[in-house]
């Protein structure tokens, strides 16, 4: 009996394969980022890209707070073109990190997006910190 499942038949292991390796690329989640980030890494950035409020009000440790309609050129200027930028926002109901993402895109900046936000990252069971850190928002140019 057919059902939503199987009723379109899966890719073949070849276009999967295609599929899921390229979405890695784009994304990486809330575990791999903690993981990284508990081991010392510095070869990525993360931002959270929601309102000053929100990052204040709790955000990845350690995370940047610049808000998508800042990411501009002049406000990424303290870090190399090569810098790979992980995006966040508030989680799978929110646009923030795509538009981030977009923006970051544009100026020719390598950017992947922390699939889960904020959401995804107390899901997980990982502690917000809370208050300003180095180079929120308030250390960041703030252009329009």
């Amino acid at each position: 009996m057919p059902n939503n499942v199987t009723a379109v038949p899966a890719a073949s292991s070849e276009d999967a394969l295609a599929h899921f390796e390229r979405r890695l690329t784009f994304e990486t989640d809330c575990w791999d980022v903690h993981d990284a980030l508990s081991r010392g890494a510095d070869d990525f950035v993360v931002l959270d890209v929601r309102s000053p409020e929100l990052y204040e009000a709790g955000h990845v440790p350690g995370a940047i707070n610049l808000p998508h309609a800042r990411i501009v050129e002049r406000n990424l200027t303290s870090w190399d073109e090569s810098t790979l930028f992980v995006v966040y926002c508030a989680g799978p109901h929110c646009n923030g990190a795509n538009k981030a993402a977009v923006r970051l895109a544009r100026l020719g900046r390598p950017v992947k997006e922390m699939m889960g936000g904020v959401t995804g990252w107390v899901d997980e069971g990982f502690a917000l910190a809370n208050g300003v850190e180095r180079g929120d928002v308030n250390t960041v140019e703030q252009a329009a």
